[in-house]
């Protein structure tokens, strides 16, 4: 009677342990899709530069940080981050395009496109930024 009790019991908890796990490996892919769907390497946005000629750049440098050693790229909207929640409104012809966001290293962009994304804006984070997007333009 013990042997099954403990059995069972064993049973259970495997089976909890199964069902909790299978639940967090979803959520975790699903949190890496999701993320995956708002990021794009500089090598993918090279790519898109050059067959798509409408594509809309968002560069949330500083000007003085557009004309530094890393450079721009051409044809860039320049909104600094920390300017960006209260200029949004410049960016509302481009509310049903992709936003492709970029600043010196990716950790501006990723506050910036969560900032725009949350607007309604379907922003994308450039990975690396212009430091990585410098190496691949030399």
């Amino acid at each position: 009677m013990k042997k099954n009790l403990i059995s069972i019991l064993l049973t259970v908890i495997f089976a909890t342990t199964t069902i909790a796990c299978k639940q967090q490996t979803q959520k975790q892919l699903q949190d890496s899709t999701q993320t995956k769907k708002n990021e794009i390497t500089v090598n993918e946005l090279q790519h898109l530069i050059q067959t798509d000629s409408n594509l809309v750049i968002l560069d949330v440098r500083t000007p003085e940080e557009l004309n530094g050693p890393l450079g721009h790229i051409n044809g860039v909207i320049n909104i600094p981050v920390q300017e960006l929640d209260k200029r949004t409104g410049e960016l509302k012809n481009y509310k049903k395009d992709k936003i492709y966001v970029i600043c010196r290293s990716g950790h501006r962009s990723a506050i910036a496109t969560k900032i725009l994304t949350q607007k309604g804006f379907n922003a994308i984070n450039v990975l690396g930024g212009m430091i990585n997007y410098s190496r691949i333009k030399k």
